[in-house]
């Protein structure tokens, strides 16, 4: 038999609590039962008994962050890919890939991630452009918002996507003037030609290796919780065998969204609720289970897919990957089974059919428990934030992707007054609905800190020396921070018992090397966590 659990108190400390209550968002000292927090109090407090002492130094406690919108096998296929997001032009892309095909001159692919629309000649990659750097072999890049896949010619040829390839519903194979395929893909046209090829050629030992490196990314970046935001068979299996691996526990507690894709037949697309909504039932753990579904209606700004109420600046726009006609029945069913329903909608018209939708099956279903959501809202018309507030709905936005290093192309993309109203979190606090941070990791860099940066400056974590653009948009820091731990986890039902520093909650917490609260806000992008603890235990130590 085990004995009682240690209760440990660790003192000395400047404990950042993320209390709703100003009053209570300071403490000094607080004590650890097992896997719970249970005292939070001062050093001048009278203690409760403890086995066991250990002095802060000092230094700056938080709640464990919940990255609340990530995606956890392309983060750690991503961190073994050829990383592009800080080349500037052509020339700096294609050096990066020679470098990369001399250091490993066995491979049989290359793959890369993170290049910029405006990094491109007129913002139009080309096969050929990556042929002059590396020709031999399939190369494969993910664009920046991993909405788009650039390919070289043997990529193409891989494929078999030639000028007879048809463009797959929400999705387009670019074409040059004479019908040939240029090597872009965008949408689903990048998901169901080079993802479906890059899953099938992936093996579990494969997946294995992205999930162990995601695991330690995350500990070491303080994030005991994350939700994944496109998770399938793969996914789910690979996360099942990490679990087993450690006798049934993880270093962070995992929510999934089970993607649910468009597929142009009602039947088929309801099925895949269904298939979400059995996982959901299946017995589960606080450390992994399936919990919503995931659907994408439309793309990115920068690629002028992203679905608007009016043009873009170069007259063009976009058709909602799911129109309202497919949507709604899928909002409803979902609703109905008790899923929690996440809808990408980074334009304006998105967001407004996102609602429509879920108005329809409040209609339907009546009154429910209900925790729906919308992803990014990176452009939305005003009153979309008092309108989510009304239905419940949450805010889920990724403080890096205003990151003004990375904006230029999508304020040209714009070109108008929209671009005032880009990433206004404040407007979804004054409104009153529930406002959730993440890096939606690979699209951004997942460092916990870093995003907390660009919140509350909106300077650039990517590259410090650009200044800050539409500084109104930026928040204190402790009103970030608690988006990112206590509204993350509130964001998937879990805030009553962990994402605070409070009595009863999961002992998920870090420990950071510098105040951030009392230094300079760069200091976020040089602070380090020093240990986090998830349950109770020590994930993290560096």
């Amino acid at each position: 038999m085990t004995g009682p659990a240690e209760t440990i108190l660790y003192r000395n400390a400047r404990v950042f609590t993320a209390d709703a209550d100003p009053r209570a968002a300071w403490a000094d000292a607080f004590t650890v039962t097992g896997d719970r927090i249970a005292w939070v109090g001062n050093d001048g407090d009278a203690t409760p008994p403890a086995d066991r002492v250990v002095d802060l130094g000092g230094r700056l406690v938080l709640p464990g962050f919940t990255d609340a919108h990530t995606h956890l096998l392309m983060m750690g296929a991503a961190l073994a890919q050829v990383y592009l997001t800080g080349a500037r032009d052509l020339d700096g892309i294609q050096s990066l890939l020679r470098e990369a095909r001399a250091a490993d001159p066995g491979a049989t692919v290359l793959r890369g991630r993170g290049w910029l629309f405006d990094a491109v000649p007129g913002g139009a990659p080309t096969a050929a452009m990556i042929d002059e750097a590396v020709s031999d072999i399939p190369v494969y890049l993910d664009a920046n918002d991993y909405h788009s896949c650039w390919l070289n010619t043997a990529a193409l040829a891989e494929l078999g996507i030639t000028r007879e390839s048809p463009d797959p519903i929400g999705g387009e194979i670019v074409r040059d003037a004479d019908g040939e395929p240029t090597g872009l893909l965008l949408e689903t046209a990048a998901t169901q030609y080079a993802w479906a090829q890059r899953d099938a050629a992936a093996t579990d030992a494969d997946r294995d290796a992205q999930v162990e490196r995601t695991l330690a990314a995350y500990a070491a970046a303080g994030v005991t919780g994350a939700v994944d935001m496109a998770m399938d068979a793969y996914g789910l299996e690979a996360l099942r065998r990490a679990q087993d691996r450690r006798g049934g526990e993880l270093p962070i507690r995992i929510s999934a969204h089970w993607l649910v894709t468009n597929t142009g037949d009602g039947e088929q697309n309801l099925a895949q609720v269904e298939e979400a909504a059995r996982l959901a039932a299946e017995p589960s753990t606080p450390w992994l289970r399936v919990i919503g579904i995931k659907l994408i209606l439309d793309g990115v700004i920068d690629a002028c897919t992203a679905a608007m109420r009016q043009p873009y600046a170069n007259g063009s726009n976009a058709d909602p990957i799911w129109p309202l006609e497919r949507l709604t029945p899928v909002v409803v069913a979902a609703d109905a089974a008790g899923l929690q329903i996440a809808q990408h909608a980074i334009g304006d018209y998105a967001s407004q059919i996102a609602l429509d939708a879920l108005e329809r099956a409040v209609a339907e279903n009546g009154e429910l428990p209900r925790r729906h959501r919308i992803e990014h809202l990176e452009y939305a018309a005003p009153g979309t934030a008092e309108r989510m507030a009304r239905l419940g709905v949450t805010a889920s936005m990724q403080p890096v992707h205003a990151d003004p290093a990375i904006f230029d192309n999508w304020m040209q993309m714009l070109g108008d007054d929209r671009v005032e109203r880009a990433f206004p979190w404040p407007e979804y606090e004054d409104a009153g609905a529930l406002l959730a941070f993440s890096t939606d990791s690979p699209t951004a860099p997942h460092d916990a800190l870093a995003n907390m940066y660009v919140a509350a400056t909106r300077a650039s974590a990517l590259v410090p020396s650009v200044t800050a653009v539409q500084p109104q948009y930026a928040l204190p820091l402790g009103r970030a921070i608690a988006h990112a731990t206590r509204d993350a986890a509130a964001s998937v039902g879990d805030g009553s018992w962990r994402g605070r520093i409070a009595p009863g909650h999961a002992a998920d917490v870090i420990v950071l090397d510098a105040d951030v609260f009392a230094e300079d806000p760069s200091s976020l992008l040089s602070a380090r966590v020093v240990q986090t603890f998830v349950a109770g235990r020590t994930v993290y130590s560096g």
